[in-house]
């Protein structure tokens, strides 16, 4: 998420969060948004923010990288309330057959609902 938008920036959907996983939607978030050197990066602490290539990526691109604090929920609040969001007005309300399913409900959300409805807020503001 972008801070300053509130704008999902890029995604990613497996049925584990992998190194891999992270690396591929961090490079599409490269490739989309072109981010300035010295962006600051959080996340939580998971294996695979700290994984060696997942460090390199960043580096390599001139990103900083920033981590909660061990147990510490606080430290990446807008995120954990997006999810949150995220989970009570569509993940909790239907039984999905399918992850194929459920991705494309999440997709529709996130970039249809969800990021369409900040620029419009943010562009009358």
């Amino acid at each position: 998420m972008d801070l300053y938008s509130r704008k999902i920036v890029e995604w990613s959907m497996n049925h584990r969060i992998t190194q891999e996983l992270v690396i591929q939607a961090l490079n599409m978030a490269i490739k989309q948004k072109n981010p300035s050197w010295d962006l600051l990066l959080h996340s939580d602490r998971g294996s695979q923010y700290a994984s060696y290539c997942y460090q390199v990526l960043l580096k390599r691109n001139g990103m900083l990288c920033s981590m909660s604090r061990k147990e510490n929920c606080w430290d990446n609040a807008v995120m954990e309330s997006f999810y949150q969001t995220l989970k009570v007005e569509l993940i909790y309300l239907k039984k999905y057959e399918t992850r194929m399913e459920a991705k494309r409900d999440i997709f529709e959300y996130i970039e249809i609902f969800c990021n369409k409805r900040k620029i419009t807020f943010f562009s009358r503001v």
